[in-house]
C-alpha cells in the first residue's frame, strides 16, 4: 500500500473539466499535453485516470501473454 495515496479531491466543472491536484501531477509524473485515458466502472461509481504510454504499455504485455499462450498451445498440441 507504500505506492497507493489519496491525493486530495477534484471538482467537476460545468464544462466536465477536472483539474488534478498538484501533488498527483508531480507524484504521477503527469506533464501538461500528456494524454490520459478515462477507466471506470458505472455499476462501482469508479472512475480513475491512466497515461497513455501506461495503456500502450499495458496492452504490449496482453499481447505477448496471448502470443506466448498461443505458442505454448501449439507445441502441447
Amino acid at each position: 500500500m507504500e505506492d497507493k495515496k489519496l491525493f486530495g479531491t477534484a471538482t467537476v466543472g460545468a464544462k466536465g473539466q477536472v483539474v488534478i491536484p498538484a501533488e498527483a501531477r508531480e507524484a504521477l509524473d503527469i506533464k501538461p499535453g500528456d494524454k490520459l485515458y478515462v477507466i471506470g466502472s458505472h455499476h462501482k461509481k469508479v472512475v480513475g485516470f491512466i497515461k497513455e504510454d501506461q495503456l500502450a504499455e499495458l496492452v504490449s504485455k496482453f499481447v505477448n501473454m496471448g502470443e506466448t499462450f498461443s505458442e505454448f498451445l501449439e507445441k502441447h498440441k
